[in-house]
């Protein structure tokens, strides 16, 4: 078993032992946030002092990769960029927003920069447009974004 698996491994086990009630569950998938090293690891670490609490995810980037959409009370396990485990993380709720209707509110959850409406859509805007760049596709104001939002389980 290599590292990155063995890390996942050793946060599942420490979980269920301290949650024992999601002893029958197999171990989740597990993820890193955003598409480069520095900003992956600031979003695990937002999310392990449980200041992010919510993601969103372009509903292209699902329908292009054929994945299922989040559903509540999914459990996932969110890792840094080298895929070191960091957090078991619960959904709580699931959104379909337009871009351009994406809330402060839904920001301030997010938990990313300066909890601002404005930095949230610029750094998305970014994300979105690098994410669809090598597809016919491109980013539109309106596009619809799933906008998910969990709690921190462990640790």
């Amino acid at each position: 078993m290599g590292k990155i698996q063995s890390s996942i491994k050793q946060l599942w086990n420490a979980f269920i032992n301290d949650h024992p009630e999601y002893r029958d569950k197999n171990i989740p998938p597990s993820f890193y946030f955003c598409d480069n090293e520095k900003d992956a690891n600031t979003c695990a670490h937002l999310v392990l002092k449980r200041i992010k609490q919510a993601t969103a995810t372009s509903l292209w980037w699902f329908e292009t990769h054929k994945e299922s959409l989040p559903e509540i009370n999914d459990l996932n396990i969110v890792t840094d960029w080298d895929g070191n485990a960091v957090a078991v993380i619960k959904t709580t709720q699931i959104d379909l927003v337009l871009f351009n209707q994406v809330t402060l509110e839904f920001a301030k959850i997010e938990g990313e920069g300066d909890g601002s409406l404005a930095y949230w859509k610029k750094v998305h805007r970014a994300f979105y447009t690098r994410e669809m760049q090598n597809s016919p596709d491109s980013f539109d104001e309106e596009m619809l974004i799933v906008c998910e939002q969990f709690i921190t389980l462990y640790p």
